[in-house]
């Protein structure tokens, strides 16, 4: 897995300037291998299109990744024929390989792709990059999954997308819906960031691109998208499935082990209400306390089950330190990373040593419930034992709360990542031409649109 640091930080977003006519605003790019047959269609009905619907200028680039038929020919027969039309030719095969040589040349500020056959309708393609353009968005994507999308395909292709979506789920934790549809956009700021982090060169290249893009957390955009089923596809499902569930484990292994600098890109535009200092408002209360009672009640089953395996070889309060000690160590660990958000090994001596100070404050409220119960009661039944415990155990967990956010861990958790890394001043963002009206019709060849 890659783990070469990225270009530097992103700056915020803001909406594309409108400027005067040039560089185009919209880079399409259709990858092919061997689709001779396709190809023409599929471009002259997208640039008619675009020129009809499209307000700024444009271009299509045909991604040629090493087709052995004649596809090259048709290739630069078009770009000869078709000004906002570019032909490049990859002597290596490889979806992934085609999209990322294009995107990484292109002056376009934002860039997309879509699949030869045309399976999505056209009309979303402007819902798509709009909110590239206005900078409400990171990347886009289309969904065939979506409630409101219309899909029309075979139950196998259903069941392998929806299986697939269910696995990036369950083993990646994505909240997007539809990793698999062959119509996606990025902005451009943000490609040169997140692409050296992308390893895969094939059919997963765009799904690790936005697992990563989410877990930097990037805005992705999803547009419900009209769908029809390709029954001529090329595509090798076996061989794609094979290799989309090896992306899977190698990206899931690296995000496990934190070999991937994604730290470094979470919350990297600064532009993130939650960022923002505002009185009276504490940062992040919510979330930082959503994290902390799942840990808290994770924690206190965990103290529980080892008070009870203790306590039938010990004493009551040899059993609760021991329980005590081991969970605190494991509670603090649990609330440094999932709670306060806090990454890396810095700091990690010192705040066991200060939540051990915590814990013995926890420590003296819960042996101190037992004496007094031990002292009114002189033999309790091992239930109000617990039952002590437990009421013990809630007063100390909103002290240990308190105690780790004003403490332990006073920067909180969205800010104590973003606090250490370096401002970096924000690329010049390229001119975007003003927005483009419809060409007459008579300025074009009818000949290129037969």
């Amino acid at each position: 897995m890659r783990t070469d640091s990225s270009p530097g930080t992103l700056p915020a977003r803001e909406h594309l300037p409108a400027a005067g006519a040039g560089t185009p605003v919209l880079d399409v790019v259709i990858p092919v291998h061997n689709e001779e047959k396709d190809l023409r269609p599929c471009v002259r009905r997208l640039h008619e299109h675009l020129r009809r619907t499209f307000p700024y200028a444009f271009r299509i680039t045909i991604a040629d990744n090493a087709s052995t038929d004649g596809t090259p020919q048709v290739a630069g027969e078009l770009a000869e024929r078709i000004a906002e039309v570019r032909a490049v030719r990859l002597e290596q095969k490889g979806r992934g390989r085609a999209l990322r040589t294009v995107w990484e040349d292109s002056d376009a500020p934002v860039l997309a792709y879509m699949d030869v056959d045309l399976s999505t309708d056209l009309n979303a393609l402007l819902p798509l990059v709009a909110p590239l353009i206005s900078g409400h968005s990171d990347l886009a994507i289309g969904s065939r999954l979506s409630r409101s999308a219309r899909v029309v395909r075979g139950a196998k292709r259903e069941f392998i997308s929806r299986a697939y979506n269910l696995i990036l789920r369950g083993s990646l934790q994505a909240r997007f819906s539809d990793a698999q549809c062959g119509f996606k956009a990025i902005r451009r700021d943000v490609a040169r960031v997140l692409l050296p982090l992308v390893e895969d060169s094939g059919w997963f290249f765009d799904t690790e691109l936005l697992v990563l893009a989410e877990r930097a957390g990037l805005r992705i955009h999803e547009v419900p998208v009209d769908w029809v089923d390709d029954p001529d596809s090329t595509v090798h499902i076996v061989r794609t499935a094979t290799d989309d569930l090896k992306g899977v484990w190698r990206v899931g292994t690296a995000l496990a082990t934190g070999s991937l600098p994604l730290d470094r890109l979470a919350r990297p535009f600064g532009d993130d209400p939650r960022d923002r200092d505002i009185e009276d408002v504490p940062q992040g209360l919510a979330r930082q306390l959503l994290g902390f009672c799942v840990v808290g009640i994770l924690s206190t089953l965990c103290y529980l089950l080892l008070y009870s395996g203790f306590r039938a070889f010990t004493g009551s309060q040899t059993a609760n330190g021991l329980a005590l000690l081991v969970s605190a160590v494991a509670n603090t660990a649990a609330n440094r990373r999932l709670t306060f958000g806090v990454r890396g090994r810095a700091g990690a001596v010192r705040h066991q040593a200060q939540g051990l100070v915590v814990f013995g404050i926890g420590l003296a409220l819960t042996s101190g419930s037992l004496a007094a119960l031990n002292t009114a009661g002189g033999d309790p039944a091992h239930a109000t034992e617990l039952a002590v415990l437990v009421a013990a155990n809630l007063a100390a967990t909103v002290l240990r709360f308190l105690l780790f956010r004003a403490w332990v861990f006073p920067d909180g958790a969205e800010g104590t990542t973003a606090a250490h890394t370096p401002a970096v001043p924000a690329p010049h963002t390229p001119a975007v031409p003003a927005p483009r009206t419809p060409s007459d019709p008579a300025d074009h060849d009818p000949r290129d649109f037969r």
